[in-house]
């Protein structure tokens, strides 16, 4: 497919009518929307940000590109459900590059370094032999992954489904695995092991759900290993590929996907959604309306006070967001793989302490970050041409607390002040010294560096507290019975990840479940034959 083929525009001519309309281009919204597509539904997809796919998009600056959300993908083969489905909505123009034999690369303070590969097998041997007397604990805890692993197309299935079967396929399909949402992921550690270094590295991960082990629920953390138990992937041709082939799928079943479009409200009449109304007054109208924009999100910004007073609501709305995060983005000028950067993600950890969530960014003098977590995106596409200057790009990606940035909400976009930007600069300052103490080499390479906050991600992609991971995944967040794609108000439904699990896949998930509830029959028949 040409790079310079679009299936999105600001305006589109035609008015209608749709079958269905799903606010939100991230990962969730796209699944949705091309599975309705490939069951022959005519699908709008409304997008408020310029560029589509939410945390699955690119930007660029003069001479890079770097992604915003797509660091590691895992079971995206065809030797996986999800893979295979991706091919399907994707009409198989959709291709992935393996990261290597080692996804992950884990430093800490003590000169320990440990490496994830893509083999479940070498993934235990690893385990081993940094931990030879703890065979009991590692082989408990990867049966515990396998246990998760098992459950969750019934969990899936029973989350799918509108709330009065839930209790009784749920008795039948997920009961072994809510336990483990149920869980949280410290206290399972702490039973494995008495070991606080096994206990950290067991959870070392946990950035990639954005809860620390004493809040997380421990089946995200049980998910996110066998999510990865066989390496990680990357989007050949960069991580805006994604939107590319998914919101293609949807042009080709008669859809389209208009961008700069902002939803103001979703329209209600008499208890039923029925549209949506825009901010500059257009009403748009089809028989299902699917949010993707986030369920606490659709709340807030979407729904009428009433709405949100109800006790289902009310319920939703008290569940904190995971935390937020910023975001280093470096263009290198040099064989950047010379001075140690790789296809794999580093995790360079300052203590091994796994509840430090965040950056104390508002400390004076600003302290180091726990922990640094880094990404070469030009080294896992093999499609990059770094040309002649040997253009390469880098992120460097850690947690922060929203309240330091909240202050500023409300201002425009690279217009915050002159407070903001002297904060930032100093943020920018320090988290790049700290990169380049671990990897000192790359510093002569550095030729463009940007800092984003969660300003940005508030911004373009309009989250609660701007947390890249939504509602935070812990136990009380799988408890909450109302977080399913059925709304409790006819023709709404949700989609994306908090509606599923956290995560590219979570979220594509979370819009496999959204395209079952308003099309049960075909989306089964669809995925039982992939199954096959």
């Amino acid at each position: 497919m040409s790079r310079k083929e679009k299936y999105w525009s600001k305006r589109h001519d035609d008015p209608g009518p749709w079958d269905a309309i799903v606010i939100g281009s991230g990962m969730g919204g796209m699944t949705t929307a091309a599975m309705l597509a490939r069951l022959g539904k005519k699908v709008l997809v409304l997008e408020q940000h310029y560029v589509p796919g939410g945390f699955t998009h690119m930007f660029d600056r003069p001479g890079y590109s770097w992604d915003v959300g797509v660091h590691a993908v895992g079971e995206v083969t065809t030797h996986s459900l999800t893979g295979k489905l991706l091919a399907e909505l994707s009409g198989g123009r959709l291709e992935w590059a393996s990261l290597g034999p080692i996804y992950d690369e884990f430093h800490y303070p003590d000169g320990f370094r440990i490496d994830f590969p893509d083999n479940p097998r070498q993934f235990r041997d690893n385990l081993l032999a940094a931990f030879p007397d703890e065979v009991a604990a590692i082989d408990g805890y990867l049966a515990y992954v396998k246990e998760v692993a098992a459950g969750m197309k019934g969990y899936y299935l029973v989350r799918s489904v509108p709330s009065w079967l839930t209790w009784l396929l749920e008795l039948l399909l997920a009961r072994d695995v809510q336990k483990h949402f149920l869980r949280r992921t410290s206290d399972v550690v702490a039973e494995l092991t008495s070991d606080p270094r096994l206990r950290a590295l067991f959870v070392a991960q946990w950035g990639y759900y954005g809860s620390t082990p004493s809040a997380s629920s421990f089946a995200i953390q049980a998910l996110v290993v066998r999510h990865f138990a066989h390496g990680g992937y990357y989007p050949v041709g960069g991580a805006g590929q994604i939107a590319a082939t998914l919101l293609r799928t949807v042009a080709e079943a008669g859809g389209w996907t208009r961008i700069s479009t902002d939803v103001d409200q979703i329209m209600l009449e008499e208890g039923r959604a029925v549209g949506v109304r825009l901010a500059n007054g257009e009403e748009l109208r089809a028989r299902h309306i699917i949010s993707a924009a986030g369920v606490a999100s659709t709340l807030r910004r979407l729904l009428p006070a009433e709405v949100q007073a109800q006790d289902w609501a009310r319920s939703i709305l008290a569940l904190r967001p995971a935390a937020a995060h910023v975001c280093l983005y470096i263009g290198f000028k040099g064989d950047i793989r010379t001075a140690g950067a790789s296809g794999a993600n580093k995790w360079f950890y300052e203590t091994w302490d796994m509840e430090l969530e965040a950056w104390r960014v508002g400390d004076d003098p600003i302290p180091d970050a726990p922990c640094l977590y880094c990404s070469f995106p030009s080294l896992k596409d093999p499609e990059h041409d770094p040309g002649e200057e040997l253009r390469h790009t880098g992120e460097v990606v850690t947690f922060v607390p929203w309240e330091s940035f909240e202050p500023w909400q409300g201002t425009r976009w690279k217009k915050r002040g002159e407070d903001y930007d002297a904060f930032k600069e100093r943020l920018k300052d320090k988290l790049l010294e700290q990169f380049l103490r671990h990897l000192p080499e790359l510093a002569p390479m550095i030729d463009y560096v940007e800092l984003s906050t969660p300003l940005s991600t508030d911004n373009f992609c309009r989250p609660t507290q701007g947390s890249i991971y939504g509602i935070e995944p812990t136990p009380e967040r799988f408890a909450n019975p109302w977080l399913r794609p059925h709304a409790p108000i006819d023709g709404l439904f949700f989609s994306g990840s908090e509606v599923a699990t956290v995560g590219v896949i979570g979220a594509m998930m979370g819009g496999v479940m959204a395209a079952m509830a308003v099309e049960p029959v075909g989306a089964l028949r669809m995925l039982w034959g992939m199954q096959r």
